[in-house]
């Protein structure tokens, strides 16, 4: 990979990770579900105007979409507006990667080799070690909610590869209009329409800002430059990269929101970043699908969509990335 191209994957790794400190600012300033509604409106539009019609079928669009935007982002910013830690998020978001193997061993029928399954239990060791360390200093039920987000993130994983969609942005871009509709229809039941109006009522600098890199910086920018860097280059050699997406996300906490990292989160840190490297790295070898795949078949990466292991923010081309956190 060339220095430049290089330097561009770390770029969207440290976008992806601020990204977290960014949502808990932001969410000072919206209820976590109409915040989610308005990052994916913005994200959406103009942007679907521009990028033409969907080069996907329109099924797959609407079941990333769902599974996606609203389950996945949705537990997620409810989860951190519960009170789990932007850096702590950007970390347990990691575990979509054994999610994803999981869901896709039953559903593509991906058989994983003794290497993956041993990266998928240090994962899931450091998955423990951070529920230990949130129970003694956070709700461990907005832990739980995190954790929820993962597994949707790996079911939407899942879905990606077999809409095998030919272009990320397109991809990224219609798959955002789909969420904004029921994520508003929840945030006016179970937000309320007061707190919501209120939230529009009082909207600031701050709040526009964080709503505008939320959408065009993370998710348009953000995606689009990591699948410009799928196609060229293998999966393989992009990947890697979106282990640095914690690295950012609780360094950024610690420097600009005051969050501490003690030796537990350290030690999580270790143990799920390794076991999701240790998956990256080990083949996947298939067996009889339950059902047949619509993606490429060889062990290409699939435009927008990275192998189980990697980590990231939307859950499109895969690089984890959680979502800030009130305490």
């Amino acid at each position: 990979m060339r220095p430049a191209h290089a330097f561009l994957a770390v770029l969207v790794a440290a976008v992806w990770g601020v990204n977290f400190t960014v949502i808990e600012i932001g969410l000072g300033h919206f209820p976590p579900l109409l915040f989610s509604a308005l990052r994916f409106l913005l994200a959406a539009v103009p942007a679907v105007f521009l990028v033409g019609r969907p080069k996907t079928a329109r099924r797959w669009i609407v079941a990333v979409g769902l599974v996606l935007g609203v389950a996945k982002f949705g537990l997620l910013f409810v989860g951190m507006d519960a009170g789990m830690p932007a850096g702590l998020s950007s970390l347990v978001l990691q575990v979509q990667a054994v999610f994803t193997a999981l869901v896709a061993g039953l559903v593509l029928g991906e058989r994983p080799s003794p290497v993956r399954v041993l990266g998928m239990a240090v994962a899931l060791a450091g998955i423990v070690v951070a529920a230990l360390d949130e129970g003694t200093s956070g709700p461990l039920g907005a832990f739980v909610l995190v954790l929820g987000a993962a597994a949707c993130w790996g079911v939407s994983n899942v879905l990606t590869r077999k809409a095998a969609p030919p272009d990320a942005l397109n991809f990224m871009v219609w798959v955002s209009t789909v969420p904004v509709l029921p994520l508003l229809g929840l945030s006016l039941l179970l937000e309320g329409p007061r707190r919501d109006v209120d939230a529009l009522r009082g909207l600031d600098w701050q709040g526009a800002g964080t709503v505008a890199y939320v959408a065009w910086v993370t998710t348009v920018l953000g995606f689009g430059a990591w699948g410009w860097l799928l196609r060229r280059h293998p999966a393989s050699t992009v990947a890697p990269f979106s282990l640095l997406v914690p690295v950012f996300g609780m360094s950024s906490a610690a420097l600009f929101l005051g969050e501490g990292i003690g030796p537990l989160r350290w030690c999580a840190a270790a143990l799920l970043v390794g076991g999701v490297a240790v998956m990256s790295s080990a083949p996947v070898r298939r067996t009889a699908a339950p059902c047949a795949q619509e993606g490429p078949a060889d062990g290409r990466a699939v435009p927008g969509e990275p192998p189980p292991g990697s980590s990231g923010e939307a859950g499109m081309p895969k690089a984890v990335s959680a979502e800030g956190g009130r305490r």
